[in-house]
């Protein structure tokens, strides 16, 4: 029995219920007394009974999809959150900028993917960041 059937049976039960007991107190308030009662109890037994069926048969709500971070070309980088300083070149450098925003994980399920050669990529912010090699000068 599905959520739903639940639902519903327990909806017609509540109508079924309340059209009784009307009845019965427009035809005869004395006889409808010991019916309300018996009714009463009767409708908080099968209600309880019912939502510790839908707690117990519903499925458990899914995990969130996990992030995924990955890096792989050749000298490529990748990072869940942010990157200060990333230099991938021949002889070059990257200095850290002064002040880097606190780092924030991705989004549940997102994808941080650095796949060329020399590739950066990241989920929060870059300071600074060299893919080139270094340029000598020859005297």
């Amino acid at each position: 029995m599905g959520p739903k059937t639940v639902l519903w049976t327990g909806i017609g039960l509540c109508a079924a219920g309340a059209v009784g007991l009307v009845v019965g107190g427009l035809l005869d308030v004395d006889a409808a007394d010991p019916w309300a009662s018996v009714a009463g109890g009767a409708a908080a037994l099968i209600g309880l009974a019912l939502t510790l069926y839908v707690l117990v048969t519903q499925p458990s709500a899914p995990a969130a999809p996990a992030s995924s971070v990955t890096a792989s070309g050749e000298r490529s980088v990748a990072a869940g959150g942010n990157i200060g300083s990333v230099a991938t070149g021949d002889g070059s450098t990257a200095t850290a900028p002064p002040t880097m925003p606190a780092s924030t994980p991705p989004p549940p399920g997102s994808t941080v993917t650095a796949s060329g050669e020399r590739s950066i990529a990241a989920g929060g912010d870059i300071g600074n960041a060299s893919t080139g090699n270094a340029s000598t000068s020859d005297s």
